[in-house]
Parts: C-alpha cells; sequence; structure tokens
C-alpha cells in the first residue's frame, strides 16, 4: 500500500471517529432520556435505627412546646410590645405545668405557649430556678389534651449512647436532631451564682431556639433539659449541654409547691476557686459566717475583716475532699435539707471536725 492511500483511510479513520463522538451525545439523549414519570423504586423496610428515631418523634414530639415571648417597650409613640425571643419547652403534667428554660423567658412580661396541635395560648410563670436555668410556666388548657412527658434517669447514661433532641431552633418548630451522649458530669455556671452540676453533653445539633427543649433517651424518656451551646458563632458547633433529669424531677415539684426549690446551706458565704488558687489554699474559705446559722453554731468563723486573718476553710464533707464552692453545695444537697453533715475545718493549719445542721437558705 501507498503511503498516499494509508494517509488517505487514516485521515478518514480520524474524520469517522471525531463524528461518532459528536454523535455520540446526540444519540444516547435521543435514545435515552426520560421523556415519562419514572417508576418508583420499592425501598424495602426502614433500618431500625430510622425507625427507632421516627417512632420516637412520633410519640414525643406532641409533649414539645413553641415558647414566644413579649415585653412592654416605652418609644417616642407611647408603649409598644415587642417580641424577645423564642425557645422550646415540654408538657410536664397534665395539671399544664411547662418546663423551659429560664433564661427563655427571663426578660420578658408576657410568655405564650403554642402547642403541637397549633393552639396557642397565654402562659403565667408558676417560678424559677436560676441555678439551674428552670422556669416552670402553666398554661389553662384542657387536661385531655396534654400530653406529659416520660421521665428517665440520668443516673445511668453511658458515654456514647444515641440520644434525641426535640425543638424550635430559628423558630422552625417541630425539629429532631440525634447524636450521642459526648461526655457526663459537666459543669455550668448558673445564673444565680451556684454551679449546675452533672451536666449531660453531646453532640446532637442545639442551636438558639433549641432551649428548654428535652433531651431523650432511645426509649423516648426525658434525661435532660437543653440550656447552652459551646460555639464562637452561637450556632451549632458539636458542643452542646443538658441540665439532668435527676436535677429537674428533685427541683420541678419543690417550684410548683412554693414558687422555688429548696437550697440546702450551712449559712455561709465563700470565697471563688480563683481567690484560693491565688491564696495556695486547697478547700472552701469561708468568708463571712451568718449570725445564728447553722456554721455560727458549730463554732465556725470567716475572715476576720480587721485583721483580713483567715477564719476557717472547708476542706472535706463526709472525709471527701472538696475544692470548690460547686463541690460543696453537690454534697450538702446529696446529704439533704433537715440532716447533719460532717465538715473537716482547718485554721491556721489545725484540722478539726464540725457536725453542722443543713437548712434551706433559699
Amino acid at each position: 500500500m501507498s503511503s498516499t492511500s494509508f494517509y488517505r483511510l487514516l485521515t478518514l479513520g480520524i474524520v469517522a471517529g471525531v463524528l461518532l463522538w459528536l454523535g455520540n451525545g446526540f444519540v444516547q439523549t435521543a435514545l435515552f432520556s426520560a421523556r415519562e414519570v419514572r417508576p418508583i423504586t420499592p425501598r424495602g423496610d426502614l433500618a431500625a435505627f430510622e425507625t427507632t428515631a421516627a417512632d420516637l418523634f412520633q410519640a414525643t414530639a406532641p409533649s414539645v412546646v413553641y415558647i414566644f415571648t413579649e415585653q412592654a417597650t416605652r418609644t417616642v409613640f407611647g408603649t409598644e410590645r415587642v417580641g424577645r425571643g423564642t425557645g422550646s419547652g415540654f408538657i410536664w403534667d397534665q395539671a399544664g405545668h411547662i418546663i423551659t428554660n429560664n433564661h427563655v423567658i427571663a426578660s420578658a412580661d408576657r410568655v405564650f405557649v403554642r402547642f403541637d396541635s397549633g393552639d396557642t395560648v397565654t402562659a403565667s410563670v408558676v417560678g424559677r430556678a436560676p441555678d439551674y436555668d428552670i422556669a416552670i410556666l402553666k398554661a389553662s388548657v384542657s387536661a385531655a389534651s396534654l400530653r406529659p412527658i416520660p421521665v428517665g434517669s440520668s443516673t445511668d447514661l453511658r458515654i456514647g449512647q444515641a440520644v434525641f433532641a426535640i425543638g424550635n431552633p430559628f423558630g422552625l418548630s417541630r425539629t429532631l436532631t440525634t447524636g450521642i451522649v459526648s461526655a457526663l458530669g459537666r459543669t455550668l455556671p448558673g445564673q444565680g451564682g451556684r454551679d449546675i452540676e452533672d451536666v449531660i453533653q453531646t453532640d446532637a445539633a442545639i442551636n438558639p431556639g433549641n432551649s428548654g427543649g428535652p433531651l431523650l433517651d432511645s426509649a423516648g424518656r426525658l434525661i435532660g433539659v437543653n440550656t447552652a451551646i459551646l460555639s464562637e458563632t452561637g450556632s451549632y458547633a458539636g458542643i452542646g449541654f443538658a441540665v439532668p433529669v435527676d436535677t429537674v424531677n428533685r427541683i420541678v415539684p419543690q417550684i410548683i409547691t412554693r414558687g422555688k426549690p429548696m437550697r440546702p446551706g450551712i449559712g455561709v458565704s465563700v470565697a471563688g476557686e480563683e481567690i484560693a488558687g491565688r491564696m495556695g489554699v486547697k478547700g472552701v474559705i469561708l468568708i463571712e459566717v451568718v449570725a445564728g446559722g447553722p456554721a455560727a453554731r458549730a463554732g465556725l468563723s470567716g475572715v476576720d475583716r480587721r485583721t483580713q486573718r483567715l477564719g476557717d476553710v472547708i476542706v472535706a464533707v463526709e472525709g471527701q475532699p472538696i475544692n470548690t464552692a460547686g463541690e460543696l453545695s453537690k454534697r450538702l444537697e446529696k446529704i439533704g435539707i433537715g440532716n447533719t453533715a460532717t465538715l473537716t475545718v482547718e485554721r491556721d493549719g489545725q484540722r478539726r471536725q464540725v457536725t453542722v445542721d443543713i437548712v434551706d437558705i433559699g
């Protein structure tokens, strides 16, 4: 074969290839375009974890409410009512008591609750516990229409177990997010100056508006009240916190009965751990002892205001060492109001034990 014939055949091959390549898209479109509704492919049953989440939401969502607030504000045109914020809550009992965060309603003078049915009512504030960021509302609605949330326990939680949050982030109602228990035993500062102990950390998405909503276990039981997030932007960053249900279940009856929780104490004011750290003191420094109170009756004394000399430092409760005011409060709560606690105190390098009554200082 001559070179001329070879190059002619090569050219024809290249041209044919180019034409085939250019026409392939046209042929593919002409032959395979779906010009009718495509048939649905059967999917089969949901996976077990999907069924758990779907069933949990269907069963629990009617117990979760949307909360929004108003406050009267003076303007050049007179007094106007402006929205102050939104949040979440859940039905506690068939008397119409609703649990939410105290910070959700803190600056409001009118509170509204919208139920899963879509009905919206004005709610009254029964009481608050700023130390735990908990508030209780009361809505006058039919008991038959209320579905109290099932209550679980937070004592037997395990890191890694599944959790579910239902709430109203950014005003988007009926939102379910899922995650795990990321850590246990966290401490958060309460609004009243006392730390909230045994806080649950979770990676379930919690955003502004989720505050006051329930954190649930896979059985659909309440295990915590979503209260805070750790984020530089104010939005979800994978770290959220919930007040443990055992704390909630203990203080809510007290708030319903008397408007505030009982606060176990011994009649002292104490220094912060920063001060103790700067002074190189291990324990809880007593700043002042209330005259006639349990600590005073037990012979304890605070800082001498004239000489600034340290008085007693509590270093243990019932033989268990403590270093912070939060640890002291936690130990007194566990012992309980009406009982006595044995304190190990130190003064001038000498240790002694004293017995002190625990009373309600709320």
